[in-house]
């Protein structure tokens, strides 16, 4: 009797309305290359992925979804969902867990296209590109238009020293900065080799020129920056948040920019995601904002797809993958046992 295949599940937004998939390179090719794999794309991941279209999975890739508790009821044979990024706040980890699921993410394909962003966001703000754009369209020429200013002498603060953080820091290291972070759980070693001065929330806030968000949203960081610490910010300083909205109170950001108590602000991500198209951010002239998109690029895509893919491969031979994120699982009798099954299968 033949030995029943690995199948792999992936997110209906890796296709285009063709039904093709309208990225360049996901690293489909290496699924391509097992026999003993076959992968397919589910119908539906709205308002979350349902059990019955993960339930005669073995490993599935997200590109987007929510995965809450009722997502792995009564399903059995799921071991992995390798997540298209680094968040995994919208999957139910317990619930995971208590299924035998392994959660996974892909720091290394984001860590250069968000940095990249951060940094792109950074320059836009700061040499006014997006009002300089407009005051041209409508004929304005080079009088009476706000300066801009450069990032040499000026001091970046980043809320988190992680993936992200590092390779912003480790990016900007010629411009002549100034670096501080707030991150308690930062290696101090990690922080001496970027020049990265350590210090706290408020000292981040007051001192810096630009703040950016790159922590990851958690219980301990939902809500971080709210009145309090906008209120510490320069007048002249950029507000950048590419992380997750909840980090930040968005209407006190609002707020903030529309008394214009900072210059300027960067923003991809919101409280809520799409973000309704009424929203008052939206309606002001010194905030730049993206639909949490500033880091999706052909590279990105590649990369995390290549990175998930092998992810499933290492599964279908009873391997454990990188960059576990509930790996109290992997301490379980019962998804040991499922994982050995793959390795009598090979």
């Amino acid at each position: 009797m033949a030995q029943e295949k690995f199948r792999v599940g992936l997110t209906p937004g890796f296709l285009g309305e063709d039904g093709k998939v309208r990225f360049k390179d996901v690293g489909l090719d290496l699924l391509d290359k097992e026999p003993h794999i076959e992968y397919t794309f589910i119908a539906t991941e709205r308002p979350y992925v349902p059990p019955d279209e993960v339930g005669g999975l073995d490993a599935f890739i997200a590109l987007g979804g929510k995965y809450p508790r009722e997502t792995f009821e009564e399903v059995d044979r799921l071991t992995l969902i390798a997540r298209h990024g680094v968040g995994y706040d919208n999957v139910d980890l317990q619930a995971a867990t208590e299924a035998d699921v392994m959660i996974a993410i892909a720091p290394s394909g984001v860590r250069r296209p968000v940095a990249e962003g951060i940094i792109g966001l950074m320059f836009a703000l700061s040499k006014n590109f997006f009002a300089y754009d407009h005051a041209t369209r409508a004929g304005t020429w080079r009088e009476g238009l706000e300066t801009g200013v450069d990032l040499i002498g000026r001091t970046l603060g980043s809320v988190g020293l992680g993936n992200i953080g590092t390779e912003v820091f480790r990016l900007l290291q010629p411009f002549g900065m100034r670096f501080l972070t707030f991150d308690p759980y930062v290696s101090p070693e990690v922080a001496k080799s970027l020049n990265v001065e350590v210090v706290d929330l408020p000292t981040v806030m007051r001192e810096s020129d630009y703040v950016c968000v790159t922590c990851p949203l958690t219980d301990e960081t939902r809500g971080l920056i709210g009145e309090k610490e906008f209120a510490l910010m320069k007048p002249t300083a950029f507000f950048i948040n590419t992380a997750r909205g909840p980090i930040v109170d968005q209407r006190v950001l609002t707020q903030v920019l529309q008394e214009k108590r900072i210059r300027a602000a960067g923003i991809d991500v919101f409280e809520e995601e799409p973000v309704d198209p009424n929203e008052p951010l939206l309606k002001l002239d010194n905030v730049i904002v993206s639909p949490h998109a500033i880091a999706l690029t052909e590279e990105c895509y590649r990369d995390i797809g290549r990175l998930n893919c092998q992810k499933a491969i290492q599964v279908s031979r009873g391997e454990i993958p990188d960059n576990v994120v509930n790996r109290e699982v992997l301490e379980k009798q019962s998804f040991q046992e499922k994982l050995a099954r793959y390795r009598e299968g090979a």
